[in-house]
């Protein structure tokens, strides 16, 4: 199975537990703001983190259910910097989804092309990297939405939820594929 295939097998875990938090929730997660889903992004990856270091996990899920949020966040967080957020729950599941399928084939797309200038580079990582270059691109995050977006050279915030959904994926893959 190539690294296409297998980013999109595990994007399709990860739209499956949001097409499931969809049914049980809605859309709850418009009323967030971009900085509280960086937020929650951050208590993720930083639980992936503590994790590593500390090896146990005291309320039962691990890593990998972490990077599956990640995803789901950063795709969120993108729908989120698109329509803005909402004082109330305002799209249905299938809008919901369908604002999903786009920003997962973006994610492909730059992963296929980042994929080929730096061949494949992503495989010789151990997964502690994609969780501490997560990490830092929260904090890269914070201080882009703290400057309200007034940057002088750097890319903006979707470009890092991007990289953060791409790091969070190679993390699947390797998680699901043991390499």
């Amino acid at each position: 199975m190539d690294t296409q295939e297998q980013f999109k097998m595990v994007m399709a875990e990860c739209r499956e537990l949001f097409a499931k938090k969809l049914h049980d929730y809605g859309a709850a997660w418009r009323i967030l703001r971009p900085s509280s889903v960086t937020d929650q992004i951050f208590i993720k990856a930083n639980r992936i983190r503590s994790l590593e270091i500390k090896g146990v996990s005291l309320v039962g899920e691990g890593i990998r259910s972490e990077f599956i949020a990640i995803v789901n966040y950063s795709i969120v967080g993108l729908i989120q910097l698109e329509l803005g957020y909402a004082d109330k729950e305002d799209l249905t599941v299938e809008e919901a989804l369908s604002y999903y399928d786009k920003c997962a084939e973006q994610a492909l797309a730059l992963m296929l092309k980042k994929n080929h200038d730096y061949d494949e580079a992503w495989r010789g990582m151990r997964i502690s990297s994609y969780t501490d270059l997560i990490l830092m691109k929260l904090y890269r995050t914070k201080q882009i939405e703290s400057l309200c977006g007034d940057t002088l050279v750097s890319e903006g915030v979707d470009a890092n939820y991007m990289d953060m959904m791409n790091y969070a994926a190679f993390g699947l893959i390797k998680l699901t594929f043991s390499e």
